[in-house]
């Protein structure tokens, strides 16, 4: 039996703080130690010298996997600690998307191996840092099978399901939103609202100030169980992010046969897919592009037959999308050649 030891953020088990990332290392943290993995967690809080205690408590020659939130800003204690121990990086989001990060350069020459949650993750690696491209793995994310959900005629029942931060891009969305005079529609915005209060505030305040009170709602985080109802109850899934590594909520979505449509950003294509004739089951839009999101949502509102072809095409990306186990094989797979 091998041993990992796997560090984390703090508070990856918080249920106040959803996000994809904590969710994928609880989903990989019980996957492996299903597999057979003895896995310690050291959950990460503050400066590197909590990076640093947690290390050196560690095993000479052990293998450990560190989520990129705690590794990439650290080359002060990894790159030494390199030295007598097997570093995997998990990196859920690379710093260096436009340009390359010198501390994420740093940590990432040093360690063993590196493993993306996209392809779009693994060539932006490529592109910034000059590492060998056998040491980069790609392990996207799984998901679990849902139920369809049975839709409305009319496809009103908008879902958005992302923290209330700028970078999930909630003023684009209220301001496309603002441009469907016409269709009857409602729009219901799950996540976070305690991580940026002044644009919750700004956000909502255009919303009110739009006349659109009683159409676009903030629920707040929800539980696992409530967001399933959520999902249960959309038509369409709406992400409008200015960055996404890969996006999960795209592959939630889909599991239940829900259409989406979402900014062109990063992993985004990867997550949406196609169907079995090659049609997105969805509509990419330019990040940033309020005109462009309401034409889609307006297409999408108006029109039955693109309706009918996006939901079908759903339901056939429902059928290829992975599960964790593959997600568990790809990162043991990886861990087992660096031990």
């Amino acid at each position: 039996m091998s041993t990992l030891h796997f560090i984390v953020p703090a508070g990856i088990d918080d249920e106040a703080r959803p996000s994809g990332g904590n969710t994928y290392d609880r989903r990989l943290r019980s996957g492996l130690a299903a597999a057979g993995w003895t896995v310690p967690v050291h959950e990460v809080a503050g400066p590197d010298a909590t990076l640093a205690h947690a290390l050196a408590r560690i095993p000479d020659d052990s293998v450990v996997l560190l989520d990129g939130l705690v590794a990439s800003p650290a080359p002060d204690v990894l790159v030494p600690e390199s030295r007598r121990l097997r570093l995997v990086v998990l990196l859920h989001m690379p710093l260096g998307q436009d340009e390359p990060d010198a501390q994420e350069a740093a940590v990432l020459a040093a360690v063993a191996s590196v493993v993306t949650t996209s392809a779009w993750a693994r060539s932006v690696l490529l592109t910034n840092y000059s590492l060998p491209g056998d040491r980069i793995h790609v392990a996207e994310p799984g998901v679990d099978a849902a139920d369809l959900a049975p839709g409305t005629a009319t496809g009103g029942s908008l879902l958005s399901v992302a923290a209330v931060i700028p970078g999930k891009g909630h003023d684009v969305l209220v301001a496309a939103l603002s441009t469907l005079a016409g269709p009857r529609w409602r729009c219901l915005c799950v996540g976070s609202l305690e991580r940026d209060p002044d644009f919750v505030a700004s956000v909502r305040r255009r919303a009110s100030d739009g006349g659109m009170d009683g159409r676009v709602r903030f629920s707040g985080a929800l539980p696992e169980q409530d967001l399933a109802r959520r999902y249960e109850e959309a038509d369409l899934l709406v992400l409008p992010s200015r960055s996404e590594t890969y996006g999960m909520v795209v592959t939630e979505a889909l599991a239940r046969g829900l259409p989406v449509v979402a900014a062109d950003v990063g992993g985004v294509p990867e997550a949406m897919g196609h169907g079995i004739d090659g049609t997105r089951p969805g509509m990419l839009v330019p990040p940033g592009d309020p005109a462009a999101l309401g034409d889609a949502l307006r297409a999408w509102l108006e029109d039955a037959d693109l309706r009918r072809r996006l939901r079908r095409a759903a339901r056939e990306r429902r059928e290829s999308l992975p599960d964790w186990s593959r997600t568990t094989a790809a990162v043991a797979d990886v861990l087992a050649r660096a031990a």
